[in-house]
């Protein structure tokens, strides 16, 4: 006699089934169901098998700006937000390759200047790449290792970064499956939007031009008073001076295009090598960078915008650079 053995079916299941179920069958995921799938993700209630093929799924088809929303607030609510004053949080995922990451200077920049900026990341998922956590610890500057260390940090010097592997150990892990998937997923994106200590302004730096809506309109769903995205630099939020950049915006419920022109009228030619110590000797005076400096003072000249002490690009550029032409400029090693 033949015998069935019936299994009762994983409360995840449902999550891939609606994703997975075909061309004419699949569909995304609502608001809701998106966060409930994160939830139990977040919990640790989703098998090995069943988070591969969900963050897979989610990778071909490309998350939507619901489903953005549901997975930032899932994560945000699976962890007790930190105390402490943010004026900008400023997310690093990317890492830098053709470029030195001349925003790590835009970011000291606005701290110098009294601006408070939450800054976090996570480093060597792909190969061939500089982080932002590197660089820190190359310039002296001793990153955090918990919210409370972050937010004393900010309170002493306005800035801090705090690495995702003590921000978010769960989303950390997921994203450290990238050389075993041979992929981002969807980790990549909503990591960069978590805003943990709630700032409200947020800079967002993403490389396919695509995910720009889909961060702009999420911060909408999320209620995100002020929001700028940019195709920055390598993925980074960091403004090339030599092309027109589009600075992507929410303020207040309210969506906004608007154009950077390029800084310089003939292009620059790429460092044959990446050099650390060029930031440092850039910031002291040492040498002149023409694009690097570029770079510094036409990011933070989008964030001075973004907070609204400029009201239009060429003053927030001419306040940009006039804080760089006052900067300490013996405070970086």
């Amino acid at each position: 006699m033949l015998t069935t053995t019936f299994y009762e079916e994983h409360p995840f299941a449902q999550y891939v089934r609606i994703l997975g179920k075909g061309k004419n069958g699949s569909r995304p995921l609502t608001q809701e169901e998106a966060y409930s799938a994160m939830r139990m993700i977040m919990a640790d209630e989703v098998e090995p098998v069943q988070l591969g093929a969900f963050m897979m799924l989610m990778r071909v088809k490309e998350e939507t700006r619901e489903e953005l929303a549901g997975f930032i607030q899932a994560v945000r609510d699976s962890f007790k937000l930190p105390t402490g004053k943010v004026d900008l949080d400023w997310s690093s995922y990317a890492g830098k390759r053709r470029h030195l990451p001349w925003f790590i200077l835009s970011s000291l920049l606005l701290a110098e200047n009294g601006i408070r900026v939450f800054m976090h990341g996570t480093r060597g998922h792909t190969n061939g790449r500089i982080y932002t956590q590197d660089v820190l610890s190359y310039l002296g500057i001793k990153y955090a290792e918990s919210f409370e260390e972050a937010a004393e940090q900010i309170k002493e010097k306005n800035f801090s970064y705090l690495p995702l592997q003590y921000l978010c150990p769960n989303l950390h892990e997921i994203i450290e499956l990238r050389p075993l998937m041979g992929l981002r997923s969807p980790v990549h994106t909503l990591a960069r939007m978590l805003n943990p200590f709630d700032a409200p302004y947020v800079l967002q730096g993403i490389f396919h031009p695509g995910y720009r809506p889909v961060h702009q309109e999420a911060a909408l769903l999320l209620n995100q008073p002020h929001l700028a995205v940019i195709k920055g630099e390598g993925g980074e939020i960091e403004r090339n001076p030599d092309m027109d950049c589009l600075v992507q915006s929410v303020h207040n419920g309210e969506l906004s295009d608007e154009i950077w022109p390029p800084l310089f009228k003939k292009r620059h030619v790429k460092e044959e090598k990446l050099e650390l110590q060029r930031l440092s000797a850039l910031w002291r005076g040492e040498i002149e960078d023409e694009f690097g400096e570029g770079a510094v003072v036409g990011t933070a000249a989008i964030a001075l915008k973004l907070m609204g002490k400029a009201a239009s690009i060429d003053e927030a550029q001419g306040m940009a650079r006039q804080m760089w032409i006052n900067r300490h400029n013996k405070s970086i090693r």
